[in-house]
């Protein structure tokens, strides 16, 4: 992360290693705040509206008012857009509840934080898109409300640093022998030539890739299931992919050191990949 990328703070554009927060924070002390991560390419945010819908959705799930108008939080990303350096950017939105004596009870009158960061938008390799990824798999143990989009990351870090320390990409999730998704990233199958798709619960985050890939399957010809999808279906699948705004859509090769398919990425990803690339 460059230190000297652009950030904004509660009002004012600043270089991130300037950026200060109190401590007592609520984000600081109790991850009680929520976060978007928006893709950009060439300057142009990707399914920013989707992004800006799912913001006010998780606020709402934690009883904060979302401080900005969506016509507000558009133009505040053009602007730290044309203020970064890079074509292909990430931008980075947290939202906290703000500043207040530490205690759990929501404060009175106590003002969010807003922070924004872009840095260098960094997608998988060539390499990676070609061959395909490893993944483990772990038992999901995070909380019951993974639709919310929380700062509190404590179960995610724990599950990905299983994969990091396998070597691998990711971390696939099963709870209670049924597919959920990854440490950071939505997981589909696919079987006979179909999508599965996990349901879009309150055990998974509400992906916007996850979404578009639903949105463009029927328009390249692959239909989908949104279904429970059970550990046997996975481990036999023909093709596995990992979708997030930084992965894209990503096929994922071995599966706790088994090959998936043929070992090689499908050609329902292929299908997809390309898709997705005209749509950026």
């Amino acid at each position: 992360m460059n230190q000297d990328s652009i950030a904004y703070l509660n009002g004012t554009f600043q270089p991130l290693s300037e950026a200060k927060i109190s401590v007592l924070d609520r984000g600081f002390i109790f991850g009680d705040g929520v976060y978007e991560f928006v893709p950009v390419y060439h300057r142009r945010p990707f399914r920013l509206a989707q992004h800006l819908q799912r913001l006010d959705n998780c606020l709402k799930a934690i009883k904060l008012s979302n401080p900005k108008s969506a016509a507000e939080w558009e133009a505040l990303f053009q602007e730290i857009i044309r203020r970064a350096p890079y074509e292909q950017q990430a931008v980075y939105l947290q939202i906290t509840r703000g500043v207040a004596p530490r205690d759990h009870p929501f404060p009175q009158g106590a003002t969010p934080t807003v922070f924004m960061m872009v840095n260098p938008l960094k997608l998988a390799s060539s390499e990676q898109i070609e061959n395909g990824v490893a993944c483990v798999s772990a038992d999901d143990f995070r909380w019951h409300r993974c639709d919310i989009k929380s700062i509190s990351l404590l179960g995610n870090i724990l599950l990905r640093q299983v994969s990091v320390e396998a070597g691998a990409m990711e971390t696939v999730l099963f709870r209670n022998g049924f597919l959920s998704e990854a440490s950071s990233s939505n997981v589909f199958a696919v079987k006979n030539g179909v999508i599965l798709a996990p349901l879009r619960d309150h055990l998974i985050l509400p992906g916007i890739t996850y979404d578009a890939v639903l949105e463009f399957a029927p328009k390249i010809g692959i239909p989908v299931e949104t279904r429970p999808v059970s550990r046997a279906e996975v481990l036999t699948a023909d093709e596995l992919w990992l979708t997030s705004s930084g992965k894209e859509v990503l096929a994922i090769t071995t599966l706790d050191g088994k090959p998936i398919g043929d070992g090689k990425p499908g050609a329902a990803f292929k299908k997809m990949w390309a898709y997705y690339q005209t749509q950026k």
